[in-house]
């Protein structure tokens, strides 16, 4: 990242390894030691929150599931991962406080600014987080300035129906970003049950409220990718940042058509690629790309499989979308048609990261909501890492 270009820049804008074949799929499971919540707080406001760790190998990832309001299940999800809301919150803030020579007035400005814009659920579920976690509201909130503010790159593959093994609609999503930041040291898969909307998931970091990924209970899946350079800041603040709206997709989407008309009322920040798949009712997927991030209705693309138009023709493929900035996955895709699995899209995550800055990769079947995810961890990145599994059929057996 060009983080000395682009502080001149943000100033002005302020004015698996993969489970081995005896592992794949529903084997590599949870850790027995589930985590109860602590009995009834005096202190809490409703809703309800759980805790347990999934475990592979070496990997050992808190799932979280919060229910209620979307004050109720932030204070839930605060009170739940208190200890590592409190170590990631400061760090990450005054880290790239440092690093972009920013204040915290002006961290106060961008949030005060793209607040206006934000889904008041996800703003409400905010301030419940800092009161579960004791940690300042403006912590959160300059915590949640930072992907907007910084440019990054990823991936992300859908296939489904006659590309894949068992017609299920699978999503892959590589999140390439700042192993600097050190989110990744507490990572967090988020279950949300709200008492109205859809329930989803998200792969998270403590205490973060928007969603860089997730999949909901009427299959509708969403992934990013980051288009915007430094050299195109100032970006527009004056817009909700795609973690919040995709937070609002998977509250109140029921298939593809609602995901794509949920987006098109939302004002871009800056240049993205975007990745929505719905793998029950219309069982298929689209890539969307947005030009710009102005103030002005953005230039939007949005290509559907085996599309001529699609920006990688020729290399398109029937039943299949991706965006993966020429690293190589087309040849995979093209010999493993009609093969397309999990443990095949784990390996192929696997193989298109960029290396230095894989924080986290995911691979959802939307089909039959589950999901598979790595994070990374140390000197280890996603890529080198044991993947997760979860299945959100089977959440109450925990």
């Amino acid at each position: 990242m060009k983080h000395i270009a682009f502080l001149a820049s943000v100033l002005f804008l302020i004015s698996i390894a993969p489970p081995s074949s005896a592992q794949s799929k529903d084997q590599v499971i949870t850790a027995p030691n589930a985590v109860a919540a602590p009995s009834a707080d005096p202190s809490s406001p409703g809703g309800s929150g759980r805790r347990y760790t999934l475990t592979n190998d070496t990997a050992h990832i808190p799932v979280v599931i919060v229910s209620g309001t979307p004050y109720q299940m932030g204070w839930q999800l605060g009170r739940l991962m208190k200890d590592e809301i409190r170590q990631l919150a400061p760090l990450a803030v005054e880290r790239f406080k440092k690093e972009l020579n920013l204040s915290d007035e002006a961290l106060d400005q961008v949030s005060a600014t793209t607040a206006g814009h934000t889904d008041g659920r996800v703003l409400q579920q905010l301030a419940g987080v800092a009161e579960g976690s004791g940690v300042p509201v403006r912590t959160l909130q300059h915590v949640h300035c930072l992907p907007l503010l910084m440019p990054y790159s990823c991936s992300s593959i859908a296939a489904w129906g006659s590309a894949t093994e068992d017609g299920h609609l699978y999503q892959t999503r590589n999140l390439d970003w700042s192993l600097k930041a050190g989110a990744h040291e507490f990572p967090a898969i988020v279950v949300y049950q709200p008492t109205a909307g859809h329930m989803h998931v998200t792969t998270s970091f403590a205490g973060f409220v928007g969603a860089h990924c997730g999949m909901n209970d009427a299959g509708i899946v969403l992934s990013e990718m980051g288009d915007a350079s430094a050299g195109d800041a100032p970006y527009n603040l004056h817009a909700p940042h795609f973690t919040t709206w995709f937070r609002t997709i998977l509250y109140d989407a029921n298939s593809l058509t609602d995901t794509t008309d949920i987006f098109r009322r939302q004002r871009q920040t800056k240049k993205y690629h975007f990745v929505f798949g719905d793998g029950q009712h219309e069982k298929r997927a689209v890539k969307i790309r947005t030009e710009t991030g102005s103030s002005s209705a953005p230039n939007i693309h949005i290509w559907h499989d085996n599309d001529r138009d699609d920006e990688l023709a020729p290399h398109v493929l029937r039943c299949v979308v991706f965006q993966d900035e020429g690293r190589g996955a087309f040849p995979t895709l093209e010999k493993e048609q009609g093969k397309l699995n999990a443990e095949r899209l784990i390996a192929l995550a696997n193989s298109i990261p960029i290396k230095g800055g894989n924080v986290m990769n995911v691979v959802f079947d939307a089909t039959a909501l589950r999901l598979w995810v790595s994070y990374a961890k140390g000197t280890e990145e996603a890529y080198q890492r044991p993947y997760v599994f979860l299945d959100l059929n089977k959440l109450d057996a925990h």
